[in-house]
């Protein structure tokens, strides 16, 4: 009995199970990192992130938890601003993450690559700058990258499109250039193909599903016409302007000729 009551004594002095620790580095620098005005993250505390799941129950909000770790998070449409921290790639069983419809901005931290069980990823309706990090094709998992309606450049990485389990994507509606890459605007098989709205709305941005370009201004049958024109014009200008010197010339030296002859001696 003695043993029983110290066996319980002990456990009842032990702390309480807390989250891992990745997951508490997760939370505590994508809570620094943004900016949340509208104070819908009130109950994101230090507090919280030292234990925000038990079990499956999650005490966060907009977070989800599976056995004791961060599962998915969805914090949409709630005005956040600031950054995504690079440090969210600590939550290392994070399958869904869902800023969408915010205005957050910065860089798409390339770190997000070691969240290797990530399945769907949406970013789009905010004010995202910078390339799309290609290592996102270490996400070997991802079934969608949403990217639409944000402020990001350059190119569409050639490597997304070796994501076989990819079946939607879209980056439309952002300031993106170059070719669509063949493995994503013209797959083949049995993979999802997308079709052009997932690409529309980026102004330098071409290639297949995308229609082909209209032409900007003159075709260049136009400019050379124009330029042979322009040329032939100038090249008459130019004869007749000669001629016209030569014939005043002519009808000087007449008449110079003619004073002259007044004083020669005649022989």
């Amino acid at each position: 009995m003695g043993l029983l009551i110290i066996f319980l004594l002990t456990c009842a002095a032990l702390p309480l199970a807390s989250s891992d620790p990745n997951d508490e580095a997760c939370l505590t620098h994508l809570s620094e990192s943004l900016k949340d005005p509208a104070k819908n993250l009130q109950n994101w505390t230090k507090s919280t992130f030292a234990n925000p799941c038990s079990g499956f129950t999650s005490y966060l909000p907009g977070a989800i938890c599976n056995n004791g770790r961060i599962y998915k998070l969805s914090l949409t449409n709630l005005s956040l601003q600031g950054s995504i921290s690079p440090f969210l790639s600590n939550c290392t069983n994070l399958q869904s993450l869902d800023l969408s419809s915010n205005s957050i901005s910065g860089p798409i931290p390339q770190d997000l690559q070691y969240l290797v069980n990530l399945a769907v990823l949406n970013l789009s309706s905010n004010r995202l700058e910078g390339e799309i990090p290609p290592q996102l094709t270490l996400c070997a998992y991802l079934n969608v990258i949403d990217l639409h309606d944000n402020l990001l450049t350059g190119q569409i990485p050639q490597q997304l499109g070796l994501l076989a389990r990819l079946s939607a994507f879209d980056v439309s509606y952002n300031k993106l250039s170059g070719p669509i890459p063949a493995y994503l605007g013209n797959r083949s098989g049995n993979l999802p193909r997308f079709n052009a709205s997932s690409f529309e709305g980026n102004k330098d941005l071409y290639g297949f599903p995308l229609p082909p370009m209209k032409s900007k201004g003159l075709s260049v049958l136009a400019i050379v016409g124009i330029g042979l024109g322009s040329g032939l014009a100038s090249l008459v200008l130019s004869f007749t302007g000669v001629c016209i010197w030569l014939k005043i010339t002519e009808q000087k030296m007449a008449a110079e000729e003619g004073k002259s002859s007044q004083f020669m001696p005649e022989y």
